[in-house]
């Protein structure tokens, strides 16, 4: 006999079994904040990286060539940092999740530093079919402004 709550316990399980990229999360941080950084400045470096991660140089240069190694940067030593192609393409998808998530927690509501916290504690683990159902979701709100009116007012 299944316990009562086992239809909650089938979805954990599965949840956990059907990664949608086999990249870990650590992986895209990385990823969006090299991206970030280059768009920002040109260029983005260890030491740049290692303040924004919080974490330490060499942990960076250690994720770096397991970036390179997974094909998503090209990495020289004492000479730059940049994002191929297809590290591009998840960085990219990463800061559109992170925009439509953030966008749709501010039409909540939600302050803007709350909302930017959630969408990072979230942007990596969303199916891309929720995330455009999001999005046409936002787009249906925008256009019927007296919706998000009535939603908002007290």
């Amino acid at each position: 006999m299944k316990p009562k709550n086992s239809k909650r316990l089938d979805s954990i399980k599965a949840a956990h079994q059907s990664e949608k990229s086999s990249y870990s999360t650590r992986m895209e941080d990385y990823l969006e904040v090299i991206s970030e950084l280059v768009e920002l400045k040109g260029y983005a470096t260890t030491l740049d990286i290692s303040r924004y991660m919080n974490v330490s140089a060499p942990s960076v240069t250690k994720m770096l060539q397991r970036l390179e190694e997974n094909k998503l940067l090209e990495y020289e030593k004492y000479h730059g940092i940049n994002l191929t192609e297809k590290g591009t393409r998840i960085a990219i998808e990463i800061r559109q999740n992170h925009g439509i998530l953030l966008e749709f927690f501010e039409i909540l509501g939600v302050n803007h530093e709350t909302a930017n916290k959630d969408a990072e504690g979230i942007e990596h683990h969303l199916n891309p079919k929720t995330i455009k159902q999001l999005r046409k979701f936002i787009t249906f709100l925008k256009s019927n402004p007296k919706v998000i009116e009535s939603f908002k007012s007290p």
